[in-house]
């Protein structure tokens, strides 16, 4: 999947080989632990002019790719409790047609390149994308880094569940608009 506008150009393919080259050390590391959580190769490969914008625009191609690849019959729901240090963060998906985002993390501690504010951009872009809705919420920690990452690498788990082939419509009025 690609997205190109005037502030990005943004690929993004699924199980597929070549790793994450976005241009900003924080993103690829978290954008790896997710894939591999999700247990899925990734490869991805960016040029921006902010980072805002990146990390936004990356959750959008991501969205796109994922629900581009969805089986016809998918499990729709996903969740982690994911420890990491200091950090215990929940995370829950849910592949409804219905994009939302609840984030609650605050990290007491800073840490240099590690913002939940372009982490709440990147989760706008996915759910957008996906059409779904995405909660994170911090249970323990303090650690900016730790919370961050062990959020992405519960997304990993939560989108790897939600997106696996599925026996049935999971859906009580017979129909997901996805």
């Amino acid at each position: 999947m690609r997205r190109e506008t005037w502030e990005t150009r943004i690929e993004v393919e699924l199980d597929a080989g070549g790793g994450v080259k976005t241009g900003d050390a924080v993103f690829d590391h978290m954008l790896t632990a997710m894939s591999f959580y999700m247990g899925r190769e990734i490869r991805v490969s960016a040029a921006y002019d902010l980072r805002h914008h990146l990390w936004e625009d990356t959750g959008i191609t991501l969205g796109e790719e994922l629900r581009s690849k969805l089986p016809e019959r998918f499990a729709r729901f996903g969740s982690s409790v994911m420890p990491m240090d200091d950090a215990l963060v929940i995370v829950a998906v849910d592949i409804s047609g219905r994009p939302y985002v609840n984030l609650e993390v605050s990290p007491a501690e800073s840490e240099e390149g590690f913002s939940t504010a372009l982490f709440r951009e990147f989760l706008w872009g996915l759910a957008r994308s996906l059409r779904a809705t995405i909660h994170v919420k911090q249970l323990a920690g303090t650690n900016a880094h730790h919370i961050i990452e062990a959020a992405f690498k519960g997304l990993g788990v939560a989108l790897g569940e939600a997106v696996m082939e599925g026996k049935e419509l999971k859906s009580t009025k017979g129909l997901l608009e996805v």
